[in-house]
């Protein structure tokens, strides 16, 4: 048998144990873009249950599977947080009154919260966290015949979604070839592995303290610690040159380099050349270093990317809270999920009620979208995610609310925006819900971004820092140009019934770059469509594209 404190250690051990590895985890992502989150979605959502926990005694198996599972829902972000939440609220019900629980009641209890995962996604697929958990449970359902011992059973539990793990790049081409296996079934892993160790061995993982910041030569800093002011540039670009034997003396590099940027470092001893620089064409100092020998450790940060998460992080934190909830006063309201300054007021410019801060690499959770529906002042709240992995905390908000909630299943801002503008206050809840769905399902979009890391994607080879244009969700090109790249998506996006092209542009664009752009596209496509340019201040994407 295994007790409620066991099971509430066993929790915070596996909260515990993702947060040390949610990088590892993170750096599973197989798409190149800048969303390799899920490490750290799947952390912030059970840590949410183990500060609960923590306040404990002496609890029930019921109220510490009870605790975990309300905790775990309300913290939910992205979809992995989502999924992980739903497998172990159906654990909870596997457990309701139990004061300790043998072998078969965790087997079935862990059942159960896999059918309910199952369950809420409306097209499974194989080779996830889904099929870890599923592997695990059938098997340690099987081992119920031999043995009632809770200890066995959780071993098993881990032992087989270890092995459960190695099967999906079988089951998922995609991670097949990019030699990893999924980020979500390695993320259950490592709670299981949290869990074990103190139903096991009666020992909790604890949470690895951040190392403390050390002084770093100058060839090696690290954009994001470094960089809290005004960021000129927006690459932090290093790597070093392995000497040839005729290399000339590298002055002449540190003077390119400080012609293209600043902050530019060149260290050389007999074998080879450190560099460091910040800068706008981190290619074009690659290409010159190479003139020196051939290139190793090559690393780019986007500096900007990184301090906006930094900025919108320290705002979440300050903003938690905020949201008061008020009664219903209207008919309809709205909230909305967006990231950056321009495209909050652009929402609230089309009547959306809350713009909760949010996006690609940025998920809030559960609890942040329901409390700006209940300080929505509406009886029905209409929600638009705005991105994939926003949708599912977003129906999880909609079952939670204290009102009636319709979400939008849009998936890019462009949706969004397009949902609003087809909302009319004098017809029905029922037509106004299949207008907007039909108006956002119309809509083109383009992204323009950068690549996060090498990688060889979809038939391209990628290289990092890359310019990556995606059209309505897949990789459609690669570009060295911005300009080039947003000209060329627009080209493919526009069709002969295209009306509208709106170009929103980001933080890392400035009014001036934009302009240009704009100016291009103009000259291109101006006498067939209208064209409108909007500073919507956006991290990761450069362009954000809509075509109508």
């Amino acid at each position: 048998m295994i007790t409620g404190q066991q099971l509430r250690d066993a929790f915070i051990s596996g909260a515990n144990n993702i947060t040390n590895h949610k990088q590892e985890v993170d750096e599973l992502n197989v798409f190149p873009v800048p969303d390799g989150d899920t490490g750290t979605n799947m952390s912030m959502t059970i840590s949410a249950a183990a500060r609960e926990l923590e306040r404990l005694e002496e609890p029930s198996v019921s109220l510490a599977a009870d605790t975990a599972a309300a905790a775990l829902l309300r913290g939910a972000r992205g979809n992995s947080g989502v999924i992980l939440s739903l497998l172990f609220r159906g654990f909870s019900k596997g457990l309701k009154e139990k004061q300790e629980a043998n072998g078969a009641e965790i087997a079935e209890a862990f059942a159960i919260g896999v059918q309910s995962a199952y369950k809420a996604v409306m097209k499974p697929t194989e080779g996830t966290i889904l099929t870890v958990a599923r592997v695990a449970s059938e098997k340690a359902a099987e081992l119920v015949h031999e043995t009632n011992d809770a200890v066995e059973i959780f071993d098993c539990l881990l032992r087989e979604a270890e092995e459960a793990l190695k099967t999906t790049p079988e089951l998922l081409p995609v991670l097949k070839k990019a030699g990893v296996v999924d980020a979500g079934g390695k993320g259950l892993v490592f709670i299981l592995e949290g869990m074990c160790s103190v139903i096991k061995d009666g020992s909790i993982i604890e949470a690895k303290s951040a190392a403390p910041a050390k002084k770093q030569e100058a060839a090696k800093v690290n954009a994001a610690a470094e960089y809290d002011g005004e960021i000129t540039f927006t690459y932090c670009t290093e790597f070093i040159v392995n000497k040839s034997k005729d290399a000339k003396s590298p002055v002449a590099l540190r003077a390119y380099l400080e012609s293209i940027g600043d902050s530019a470092v060149v260290v050389e001893d007999d074998d080879i050349i450190k560099v460091h620089v910040h800068t706008d064409n981190p290619g074009n100092a690659i290409q010159e270093g190479l003139k020196y020998g051939y290139l190793t450790n090559m690393k780019i940060d986007n500096m900007r990317v990184q301090h906006e998460t930094k900025a919108y992080e320290a705002h979440q934190e300050a903003e938690d809270n905020t949201y008061q909830p008020v009664d219903p006063e209207r008919p309809y309201g709205f909230v909305a999920v967006a990231a950056g300054k321009g495209l909050h007021s652009l929402f609230s410019d089309l009547g959306v009620d809350h713009v909760v801060s949010g996006g690609q690499t940025m998920n809030p959770s559960t609890e942040d979208i329901l409390s700006a529906i209940h300080a929505t002042p509406a009886e029905t709240v209409f929600v638009l995610p705005n991105n994939k992995n926003i949708i599912m905390a977003a129906e999880q908000a909609a079952k939670l609310a204290d009102r009636r909630v319709c979400v939008l299943q849009t998936r890019t801002v462009p949706q969004g925006l397009t949902a609003m503008l087809a909302f009319d206050p004098d017809i029905s809840y029922t037509d106004n819900r299949v207008n907007m769905t039909n108006a956002f399902a119309d809509v083109q979009t383009g992204l323009v971004t950068f690549a996060a890391r090498d990688s060889d994607y979809d038939g391209h080879s990628i290289k990092q820092g890359e310019i990556l244009a995606l059209e309505n969700g897949k990789l459609a090109f690669t570009e060295r140009d911005l300009t080039k790249a947003v000209y060329k998506l627009i080209k493919s996006l526009i069709k002969r019934d295209s009306s509208f092209v709106t170009v929103i542009y980001g933080s890392d664009v400035s009014d001036a770059q934009a302009e240009a752009a704009y100016e291009t596209i103009s000259a291109k496509f101006g006498d067939s469509v209208e064209i409108n340019l909007i500073n919507g201040g956006q991290p990761v994407y450069y362009y954000i594209i809509s075509v109508e």
